[in-house]
């Protein structure tokens, strides 16, 4: 339906080549020598912030478009299949039962799983909360000790900080300069009393994929629950929970092209893994997330699991050549341009770059014309630097400025070209204005000097 309403609006808008997708971005109709409706040339103000018109959207890490695909699946559920799939004694409710259990199966699928062993939930945070904080409840008795890392998301280093204010301890694993863990440090951090190690897939940040299988391989010798965060790379790079050795896995529908509000949570059932319920209701979802089943949202994210199934390989091909292409754009006409984390295991569609003397805040608000960010959506208001950068090892003045470039499925190389020449543009004034550049190019060594206080 969703597809048959956007054709109809490629038909009437044969004169106006770029009419379909003036409204999602304006800079991308600039890139391909269109010129803008004249209703727009008023330019779009919010926030106090005006711009000419809609930017660049290169913020996938963010949140995704829905993907039109999957907008036809859900559209169904929400005008004429509207039942409640916990109702059980009627066609409204079995039609909307069987096809949450078809997105399960489509879920389950992606990750080599069982359907059984899917819980669907709000998000990866609320997953999350459930797999840090759930499992340490249940086995309070016998086990108070946590592993984490300290370049985790938000709510898992919240989840954990909660732990340690009810009297468990964790251990938050350094990582090395380009965002690993160090494996041995692992090994060496499992204690007896260890209830869980939690360990994200993909960075949200940097996009590096940490060890998963060798670190599933540690937690399987000393009998641990591996827990991953893997809403940054669900669909995107192969996801094995038997070869990985996961048993908890936290899941997310909109990073994949799918609806926002909806996510899932892997829970291996051999070796069975049991988990505190944070919510208590009606005792759907097994009893560990009570609350009605959104079917609408659910059947969305079954069936962006089933595209990005089909997709990945294409999908990673095409971003992989994009990636390139920006890094090396901006590269050709900047020096100064460091990638953060590590260049071999990384996710592609994710680059994350620091700008040497150039002002963090100064840089984002003059790339108004693309729509990126300083770091994670979840801390992107805090004028303090990234800790995961920090935890890193980078220095305070180039974690100022890094940018995060989230290129995914619907990014077009003009839209590259775009950001590029923005970006590029945008570095060099800042850097005519930076006295700390002039001195670099004079070839003063700015960490030899010693700067003097007033």
């Amino acid at each position: 339906m969703a597809s048959k309403l956007l054709a109809a609006v490629f038909r009437r808008s044969f004169d106006k080549p770029y009419a379909i997708l003036r409204p999602f971005s304006t800079s991308a109709a600039a890139a391909a020598g269109v010129e803008p409706y004249e209703e727009e040339t008023a330019g779009v103000t919010m926030k106090g912030v005006k711009i000419s018109g809609r930017p660049l959207y290169l913020d996938m890490q963010a949140t995704s478009p829905v993907d039109p695909r999957v907008l036809d699946a859900m559209l169904p559920y929400y005008l004429s299949r509207f039942g409640n799939p916990h109702s059980r004694t009627h066609l409204y409710g079995w039609e909307s039962d069987q096809a949450v259990e078809t997105a399960r199966a489509q879920v389950a699928t992606l990750i080599n799983a069982s359907p059984k062993e899917i819980i669907f939930t709000s998000g990866a945070t609320e997953s999350n909360n459930i797999s840090v904080k759930g499992v340490l409840h249940f086995y309070r008795e016998k086990k108070r000790h946590v592993i984490t890392t300290q370049t985790e998301h938000k709510c898992v280093l919240d989840s954990c900080r909660h732990l340690q204010q009810e009297g468990f301890d964790v251990t938050y694993l350094p990582v090395e300069p380009d965002g690993l863990i160090n494996l041995d440090k692992l090994r060496a951090a499992i204690r007896p009393d260890t209830g869980l190690v939690s360990v994200m897939m993909v960075n949200n940040e940097i996009g590096v994929i940490q060890p998963v299988e060798e670190i599933g391989k540690i937690c399987k010798e000393f009998n641990v629950p591996f827990h991953t965060d893997a809403a940054q790379a669900l669909g995107k790079i192969p996801i094995d929970v038997d070869k990985m050795n996961i048993s908890l896995m936290s899941l997310s529908g909109h990073k994949i092209y799918g609806p926002k509000g909806v996510g899932a949570l892997y829970m291996r059932r051999r070796p069975r893994i049991r988990v505190e319920p944070q919510m208590n209701g009606g005792g759907q979802e097994r009893g560990i997330r009570s609350g009605t089943v959104p079917t609408p949202l659910v059947v969305g994210f079954g069936a962006a699991c089933e595209l990005s199934m089909k997709e990945m390989e294409y999908d990673d091909k095409r971003i992989k050549a994009l990636q390139e292409r920006l890094l090396n754009g901006i590269r050709a006409k900047l020096d100064g341009v460091v990638v953060n984390g590590s260049v071999e295991r990384r996710y592609a569609g994710n680059l994350n770059l620091s700008f040497a003397y150039v002002e963090g805040e100064s840089l984002l608000m003059g790339l108004k014309e693309v729509a990126v960010s300083s770091g994670s959506a979840c801390t992107s208001a805090s004028l303090e630097p990234s800790y995961v950068l920090r935890a890193l090892g980078v220095e305070e003045d180039m974690a100022h400025t890094s940018i995060r470039y989230g290129i995914g499925r619907f990014t077009t190389e003009e839209e590259i070209d775009r950001a590029v020449g923005l970006t590029v543009r945008q570095v060099e004034k800042l850097r005519e204005m930076s006295p700390l550049y002039e001195m670099v190019k004079e070839g003063i060594d700015i960490k030899s000097i010693e700067w003097s206080q007033h």
